[in-house]
Formats: C-alpha cells, structure tokens, sequence
C-alpha cells in the first residue's frame, strides 16, 4: 500500500532515484486490482502486457535511457479508447468481443513516454450516463461509500484512482463525464480545450463535444499527464495545431493579480449548503492570496442541460449507427434478410439507456423537427458561448460548483432520467461552448462524500486554469485522503 499512496509525480521521482522499480509498482497496482474487483472498476486487465511494460521500462532505466517522466507508471485507461489487439467494448455488448487493429492517439502517445498500460476502465455503455450505472457489465462503486454511485461516464476511471488501482487514468468528458465523476471520488478531472487532444481512436459520442483529458491525485499530476497527450494531430480533423506549452514550468506561480468570476447561475437554490459553504470558503482563500473577485452573469445558464442533449443525441444517433452487426462485435441474425439482421443485432447490443438517446436524437434530426429542435439548440449553443466571451472580458477564470449534490446513492435515479441528466447542470455548458475545465476535491460532506469545485478558463488556457487548481490545493489537504484509511 505504501506505494500505491504516491502521486504520479512522486512515483516518477522513486523510479528515477531507484527507491522503487516499475516492476513493484505494476505488480502492487495488479494486486490492488484483485483486491479491489469487486467494486466494478476494471473490465479487462492486461497484465501480462503491463509486467513486460514495466520489465522494459526498468531496462531503459537501468542503461540510462528513461523516456521521460511516465517513464514506468501504471495507469488505466477508459474502455471508449481504442487498443491494438486489447479487448474494447465501451461498456456495451454490442462491442463484445472486438479486438482493434490499432490504438487511439492518446494511447500511442503513452505507450511512446514509457507507460505501462494496466487495462481497460468500466464506464457508462457509449460514456452515456451520469452514474456509471449504464454499463452493460455491471455497475461501479464509489470507494468512499459502496452504495454510492462514482458518476460518470468515467465512473471507472475515477474510482481506479481514488481506490489506489492506478496512479492516473485517462477520461473522456462529453458533457462532464471526466468532471463530475472527479468530483464525487474526491479526485482531479481536467477537460482539455475543445481540440486540445486528439480524438483519433476514441469511439465517438457527440463528435462536436467529445474530449479527452487526465483524471488524477493532484492537479500536478493532471499537468503532467496532459502535457504526454496534448498536441496536433492530422489524423483528427477537429485537431488544433497550436503549440503546447510546458503546464508543469507555471503550475506555481499563485493567483496573485488574478481576476476570478464567481457566476450568479451557478449558485442556485437546491445546490447543496456544504457544497455552497465549502466554494464559497475557496473563494474566500482565493481573495486572501490575491486574487480579485468579480461577480459575472451567464444568463443562458438554464437553457444548458435541454441544448446539450439536444445536440449530444442527435449527434449519438448518427455516431452510432455504424454498429449494425457488419462491421464490429456482435452479430444477430434470425435468418429473415439483412433488415432483420440489422434490427436483431441493436435490440440485443444496446442497452436501454443508449436506445433512449438514439431515438431522441433520431427524433430531433426527423423531417418536421430539425428547425424546431437541433436547429434552435444550436442557436442557443451560440448564445451559451458568447456569454462565457463576455464574462472572459472581465476575469481571467471561473469558478463554480463541479455537481449540485454529493454522490448519490446507487438506483436512486435510475428511473428518473431528468433527475440524472441534472447531475451534469453544471458541467455541460464547458463542452458546449468548448473551453477547459478542471474539478479538484475541496472538501468533504458530513457524510464523508467528497465534494468538487469547477475552474473554467478561457479556450487554449489550461496553463492558468491548472495555476489556479495548484495554488488552492497547496493551501489544502483534501487531494491526500485517501478511500478507506
């Protein structure tokens, strides 16, 4: 356990020193998965792979040739992330069975810095859920109460980091799916700038919202990690070619002279006081190290939770109807004819939450009810974005609640879908106007829950809102509780 407790970066800098080999570290993280499974965390574990990852990474070392500071660390990864000859469902039975013939962007840029690759994360089927609870292969427990959800659709991911299964774990974040999850487990989530990283070999969701980012310890290890996995990439087209600057050379340089805007919308009734009390006293500690707090408006707010899953099912309905029992995974076949193959193959593959969004956004895109719906939602998307413009006039960041409420209990929702889907009022207008987004743990419940602050910063500037996340968590210690001890 004693080196399962290590950050990422303190794991790197035992590796370098030789206190610790890789081979101790990816053997202590496989026994934490056995002991751990039952939580519902890992869908595939790769093992042998990761022990001959971490054996080639104590050699590099051994004749001075570290690749870097991942060089050796075991992480997870989100089963929506492609890997070569790798089991990948992205929790869905639809995909059972599929073997990818390549790895995502994202995977080869770890697999480049010397990561060892422990296996693939249980997730919400298609990253659709709030929850975690839509997997196909059963659900995820939260490790700091196992009748609570860890949200999602990253839900497996985060608990791997908060149960000290992986050091750090790569997410997607569609509508707050790295996000909120990070904040219900008391761990770091970071959604990059919309094109920041590379979707290449991600399996798509909504494609206009769809983004990959670090989900860690501290905000130090969720600099370093994306600055592995941050850069342009031809084979994506909504890929940005802009330099990516070193996160980890400004992480301390404090909140002095900064401008933090403190949105009115996000402060409703129905949030939860402990929440309220524990931003607010963040916001309190912020003013104290200099920064400058400035009240902004966003006024569009409330209109966020009906656009975006206006736009994320109607672009899910397109994404998914490539998987049709031709191309990959499952197939069904009564024997009536392609049709009926067709048909047989998506009632079985799909779960029920997936074909709720299927026809949802099937509907919206229907002859009749693209201008009233897809159309008008993206309109509203446009005023959502020029809001954040506006207010970024004024501050240089935004803070807010990460989740309106502490982890909710398992079941709780599953019958009420709106209910869910309110899980992500906080998180989903980042996606849909396409900035960065960091949640960092800043307290805990009465309860014992976790409880997450959001620092939204203007696009490309993950830089300032990573400087922000390190100054509040240098003046903390939430980032070292650890589930369970």
């Amino acid at each position: 356990m004693e080196i399962l407790n290590n950050t990422m970066q303190e794991l790197s800098q035992k590796l370098q020193s030789g206190d610790v080999s890789s081979k101790e570290a990816t053997q202590a993280a496989l026994s934490q998965i056995e002991k751990t499974q039952d939580m519902g965390a890992w869908l595939h574990v790769a093992s042998k792979e990761a022990m001959a990852q971490a054996e080639a990474s104590d050699a590099r070392r051994k004749s001075n040739d570290a690749l870097g500071p991942l060089d050796g660390i075991p992480l997870g990864l989100k089963d929506i992330f492609l890997t070569r000859d790798i089991p990948t469902t992205c929790g869905s039975k639809i995909l059972e069975g599929f073997l990818p013939p390549y790895s995502a962007h994202v995977v080869e840029k770890l697999d480049a810095a010397g990561a060892v690759m422990l296996g693939k994360l249980n997730m919400d089927e298609f990253a659709m859920g709030s929850s975690n609870e839509h997997s196909a292969y059963g659900p995820v427990r939260n490790p700091w109460g196992e009748n609570k959800v860890p949200g999602g659709s990253s839900g497996g991911s985060a608990a791997a980091v908060a149960n000290l299964s992986a050091f750090g774990t790569l997410g997607t974040d569609t509508g707050g799916s790295i996000r909120q999850p990070a904040a219900l487990t008391g761990t770091v989530g970071l959604k990059p700038t919309y094109g920041r990283v590379s979707r290449y070999g991600v399996i798509a969701f909504a494609s206009s919202l769809d983004q990959v980012g670090p989900m860690t310890r501290t905000v130090t290890d969720s600099a370093l990690l994306l600055g592995n996995i941050a850069g342009y990439d031809p084979r994506d087209a909504t890929s940005k070619n802009k330099e990516v600057p070193d996160y980890s050379a400004t992480l301390d340089d404090g909140v002095k002279g900064l401008k933090i805007g403190v949105p009115k919308e996000y402060f409703i009734d129905g949030i939860d006081p402990e929440i309220r009390q524990s931003v607010d006293a963040a916001l309190s500690y912020y003013e104290s190290q200099g920064a400058e707090l400035v009240e902004v408006s966003l006024p569009h707010t409330s209109h966020g939770i009906a656009t975006y899953y206006l736009i994320a099912t109607a672009e899910a309905s397109s994404n998914l109807a490539r998987y049709d029992g031709v191309r990959y995974g499952l197939r069904k076949d009564p024997g009536g004819g392609l049709l009926d193959m067709y048909k047989a193959t998506r009632a079985a593959g799909f779960g029920h939450e997936v074909k709720r969004r299927i026809m949802l956004g099937t509907y919206s895109l229907s002859a009749g009810y693209y201008d009233a719906y897809y159309l008008k939602a993206q309109k509203v998307r446009t005023l959502l974005r020029q809001d954040f413009e506006k207010a970024f006039e004024k501050v240089d960041v935004i803070i807010t609640p990460t989740t309106p409420q502490t982890a909710f209990t398992m079941g709780e929702n599953m019958d009420d879908p709106v209910s869910m889907y309110l899980a992500d009022v906080f998180t989903v207008s980042a996606n849909l106007a396409g900035l960065p987004g960091l949640s960092l743990p800043c307290g805990f419940s009465k309860a014992g829950m976790p409880m997450g602050m959001q620092v939204l910063g203007r696009p490309w500037e993950e830089g300032t809102v990573l400087k922000v996340g390190r100054a509040y968590e240098k003046g903390h210690d939430w980032h070292t509780r650890r589930a369970g001890q």
